[in-house]
């Protein structure tokens, strides 16, 4: 597994400072980035761990020179299991997920009625 690289920034701007400078300074690839609110901003990076640590340096200093650096942290050996929080899908507000919110909004199918229940309808043709 490869390490991880995280820069998180207030403000999206110092965000994407961080990561053109972090994949312009190293071989890494760019996870994605997660915002969690108050204008806070993580951009996730990986790569080995040689490389995550200097993007991560030269993100961290390019992103202070436009903005505000609240953290960085590199992980060299992560568990296996750590892609399931950075790939987790973000939930609504009142704990739901977006899936379930969008079930809500659509419309439920109308019963049909059985064709005895309908009204007899004659058809009126013209010229009859």
């Amino acid at each position: 597994m490869q390490a991880l690289g995280f820069i998180e920034t207030r403000g999206f701007v110092a965000a994407v400072e961080a990561a053109d400078s972090a994949l312009k300074a190293a071989s890494v690839s760019l996870v994605g980035q997660k915002r969690v609110g108050s204008g806070l901003v993580t951009v996730i990076l990986t790569g080995d761990v040689a490389a995550v640590k200097a993007a991560v340096e030269s993100g961290t200093e390019s992103a202070s020179n436009v903005g505000e650096v609240v953290s960085s942290q590199i992980i060299a050996s992560p568990h296996a299991d750590m892609y399931q929080i950075i790939y987790e899908e973000p939930k609504k507000k009142g704990g739901e997920r977006k899936d379930a919110e969008a079930a809500k909004k659509t419309p439920a199918a109308k019963p049909e009625t059985p064709l005895s229940a309908k009204p007899d309808q004659k058809s009126k043709s013209p010229g009859v």
